[in-house]
């Protein structure tokens, strides 16, 4: 078995730990893996932990329990959960900037998906108000401007 331990520095934002000296953080991982580089299983080691933020994001949207009895009722269950997942992971990339895009499912569902809003129809024409006061009202306006920008795929 070897131990590979990286000395790096913590991502802008992130809170020192008391193991971390000279501002810098160490990382290590355990593999039985022989005949590979470090760097390679260092690679590996990171899309593992992609993996399971995918994973915690999947629990957070729905797929912590199955609420239904039958078998049939709960795989539409998981299909509606992997097209929430599926939404998830493409309007952070097509609509979202800055610290918004790296919000977790539970904060965008809180701050965004949450907000009050006013579907008005006026001259042959619909608007979507929100409320003025709500403080990510900026951050949906400009998701949805974003949005409404982007080509037609029909």
């Amino acid at each position: 078995m070897r131990l590979i331990v990286r000395k790096e520095r913590p991502h802008p934002g992130a809170q020192l730990r008391f193991t971390d000296t000279d501002g810098m953080r160490l990382t290590c991982f355990a593999t039985n893996t022989v005949g590979r580089p470090i760097a390679e299983l260092e690679l590996r080691h990171r899309l593992r932990a992609r993996a399971e933020d995918h994973i915690r994001a999947a629990r957070a949207s729905g797929l912590r329990n199955l609420p239904l009895h039958r078998t049939a009722q709960n795989r539409i269950w998981l299909e509606i959960v992997q097209i929430a997942l599926a939404l998830l992971a493409w309007m952070p990339m097509l609509t979202l900037t800055g610290k918004v895009r790296l919000w977790e499912p539970r904060r965008l569902r809180l701050r965004l998906f949450t907000a009050a809003g006013q579907l008005v129809t006026t001259g042959r024409q619909r608007i979507l108000r929100f409320a003025s006061h709500w403080p990510w009202t900026r951050e949906i306006t400009a998701a949805l401007a974003r949005f409404a920008l982007l080509p037609n795929p029909g």
